[in-house]
């Protein structure tokens, strides 16, 4: 068998998300799928993810794995590429196929995960060509209070206070980057990185965020809610069209078999259906 990875992008809009549901159109099932067909298989190969991410979150820098007989890969190496942008909607594209270095795994061997969130607090609303990808917040928002709360939340904490809390599954996290810029167009952007991220964590950070930069609760809120350890009615889950998987790290390939046992057991608390392999989705 080779093991293949695969970097691919997505508009989430239209999807329920990444992971396969039943009667619900997935960024797994299509791009399965499509192997499948392009490869001119009977079975339908299975992908292994580095973020599942929720129903209508995009992706420009997801990355996955497929593993494949060695008679398969040599046959459709040369031409997987064109045929799967052949073959997959518009609102999904591979960018790279290639063969993977010895003990690489898309999901357990990711050292990071970088996200960033997109918002508007412009009176007159989203521009329309933006309108799939940031969010309208309808209050002025105060930058730098906002990144001061940020600075608050950052290193090793338990997130329990910012994630959709899942039975058996660890929500202790390394927030390692939490930053507020303003672009030139006026959209406030936000970098969220992380080792990994429990469900809604994200958009849940974003949103006692925005209550702060509105001016609802001061900078030192959302730090007092993750010490408290308890969901906090006024901690809004923000809507996820203006969420985006930007990029995935990985370590260099010789550390790849230490980083999948090092993350293997760092997970091992994480089983069931929010866990590290579960079918819930991320952020």
């Amino acid at each position: 068998m080779v093991r293949v990875r695969l970097d691919l992008a997505y508009d989430g809009r239209e999807f329920s998300g990444w992971a396969r549901q039943r009667v619900r159109r997935t960024v797994q099932e299509e791009i399965e799928e499509a192997l499948r067909v392009v490869m001119r298989r009977e079975e339908t190969p299975e992908l292994t993810v580095a973020g599942r991410t929720d129903a209508g979150v995009h992706a420009r820098g997801q990355v996955a794995h497929v593993d494949l007989p060695d008679d398969v890969w040599a046959e459709h190496a040369d031409h997987l590429l064109r045929r799967l942008a052949g073959r997959l909607p518009m609102d999904v594209r591979v960018f790279r196929v290639s063969e993977a270095p010895a003990h690489f795994d898309a999901r357990f061997s990711a050292i990071w995960r970088r996200y960033a969130y997109r918002v508007t607090d412009h009176p007159g609303g989203v521009d329309p060509l933006q309108r799939g990808h940031v969010l309208w917040h309808n209050w002025p928002l105060d930058l730098d209070a906002m990144n001061e709360a940020a600075g608050n939340l950052l290193g090793e904490h338990d997130f329990a206070a910012y994630c959709k809390k899942r039975e058996g599954a660890t929500t202790i996290r390394t927030l390692q980057r939490l930053e507020w810029v303003r672009r030139a167009d006026g959209v406030l952007e936000a970098t969220v990185k992380a080792d990994a991220f429990c469900h809604n964590m994200v958009r849940a950070l974003v949103g006692a965020m925005l209550f702060v930069g509105d001016g609802h609760r001061p900078p030192e809120w959302p730090a007092k809610v993750l010490a408290a350890g308890v969901r906090d009615s006024a901690v809004h889950v923000v809507r996820p069209h203006g969420l985006t998987l930007e990029e995935v790290g990985y370590p260099a390939d010789d550390e790849l078999e230490a980083r999948n046992l090092a993350s293997r057991n760092k997970r091992s608390l994480m089983v069931g259906p929010g866990g590290a392999g579960g079918a819930a989705g991320c952020c």
